[in-house]
């Protein structure tokens, strides 16, 4: 964000500079504010001279800036959540692992959501405005997160475990059809379609696409793992990163019937056993990120 603030900066230094994060209306913006105001770590963004700061609990789906009034917009590692679950998966936890007739409800859905997204933004934005996404995707290899050629398929791992628990008894049958995830990624195809017809509504809107990439980032927590040689401090810092995400989606999956305590432990037991995966075969185990770069622009 400063350098953001810089290179307008550089062309006009007196020009006025809103700064607008959004989120959820359930997430907790306050660490934000904390940070905006009290960084520790560099001068609080707050303190930048004719800069000010704003945050909205309002989802992408709908829109959340006046007509023609964003000049730049930035999202990463967000628009694979879609707008609604569109099935159940019968024996997985994600898209990915689904089955071809669930796998084309989820691709529906997500052409309809990409579309939402983009008409919203195009109706924000001023003549010339910006938007650059990086969002997760399936790459022209067929890669996507944690699945980028290791030994072990995290989606798939995930199910097994998941998938464990409804054997064993531990969860219901509608619990475990519970544990998918509401989410789907896109392709390069499926991000671009939009802007490759001109009758399209989003080229109608005045969208043009400017730029498109994909990149792979090696797991930061592997590549840790291969300097310290540490199994177990490889598994307890890599386990809480992949629940940061995920737990959210298992833990709604239990019956509410259950008491918050019955509940908790199932979750610290699924995750336990897939800690406990990573401690018996750490070389096995990576979660790469794979995203698509899109820069977007409004004529």
């Amino acid at each position: 964000m400063r350098l953001i603030i810089k290179t307008i900066r550089a062309g006009n230094m007196t020009k006025p500079i809103t700064i607008t994060y959004t989120d959820l209306p359930q997430n907790d913006f306050s660490a934000l504010f904390q940070r905006l105001h009290h960084d520790d770590h560099a001068r609080p963004l707050t303190c930048e001279q004719n800069v000010y700061t704003f945050a909205s609990g309002t989802t992408f789906y709908r829109q959340i800036f006046p007509d023609n009034t964003l000049s730049f917009g930035f999202s990463a590692t967000a628009m694979h959540w879609l707008s609604a679950r569109p099935s159940f998966i019968a024996d997985h936890v994600h898209a990915t692992g689904a089955r071809k007739e669930e796998y084309e409800l989820f691709h529906h859905q997500a052409v309809i959501d990409w579309e939402t997204i983009l008409l919203g933004r195009a109706r924000e934005l001023v003549a010339g405005g910006v938007l650059v996404f990086a969002n997760f995707c399936i790459d022209e290899q067929g890669h996507y997160l944690g699945a980028t050629g290791g030994p072990i398929n995290m989606f798939d791992w995930f199910a097994k475990h998941w998938r464990k628990l409804k054997n064993n008894g531990e969860i219901t049958e509608s619990e475990y059809h519970n544990g998918t995830f509401q989410q789907y990624y896109r392709t390069v195809n499926e991000f671009t379609a939009p802007f490759q017809d001109e009758n399209s509504s989003i080229r109608r809107a005045g969208l043009v696409l400017q730029n498109v990439t994909t990149h792979v980032t090696k797991c930061p927590y592997a590549a840790q793992f291969r300097e310290h040689g540490d199994a177990i401090t490889f598994a307890k810092a890599y386990i809480p990163t992949l629940r940061s995400w995920s737990e959210s989606t298992f833990l709604n999956a239990l019956d509410m019937k259950r008491t918050s305590a019955e509940r908790q432990i199932i979750i610290d037991r699924f995750y336990q056993a897939m800690e406990n995966d990573v401690i018996n075969a750490p070389g096995d185990h990576a979660m790469d990120y794979v995203h698509c770069f899109l820069t977007i622009s409004k004529q």
